[in-house]
């Protein structure tokens, strides 16, 4: 059974910083990406950053220059580093895996709550 698993989402002030963390387990093909996508109160599920098996990274406009996505291949991890965190960044983030080519598939985490207070 494939599980995500998120933490480190919180409350923090403007200004501040989070490391989000999704672990994930049970996938037996190799992923071809990882991600981090956001949501918040009644606006549409957003992307915000990729890693991809080679390990390129490619962020959003919105978080460029403040937050960063890593992994740990080891502990199957995906971070997302979040500095200089806004009230705009108030969200729900959700891990994403996926693999494009057969067998694919796509997954995502339950979500975690950001909320950045001004």
């Amino acid at each position: 059974q494939v599980q995500l698993v998120e933490s480190g989402g919180g409350l923090v002030q403007s200004g501040g910083s989070l490391r989000l963390s999704c672990a994930h387990s049970g996938i037996n093909f190799s992923i071809d990406a990882m991600g981090w996508y956001r949501q918040a109160p009644g606006k549409e599920r957003d992307w915000v950053a990729d890693i991809t098996k080679r390990g390129s990274t490619s962020y959003a406009d919105p978080v460029k220059g403040r937050f960063t996505i890593s992994r740990d291949n080891a502990k199957n991890t995906v971070y997302l580093q979040m500095n200089n965190l806004k009230p705009e960044d108030t969200a729900v983030y959700y891990c994403n895996v996926r693999r494009s080519i057969r067998p694919s598939y796509e997954y995502w985490g339950q979500g975690t709550q950001v909320t950045v207070s001004s």
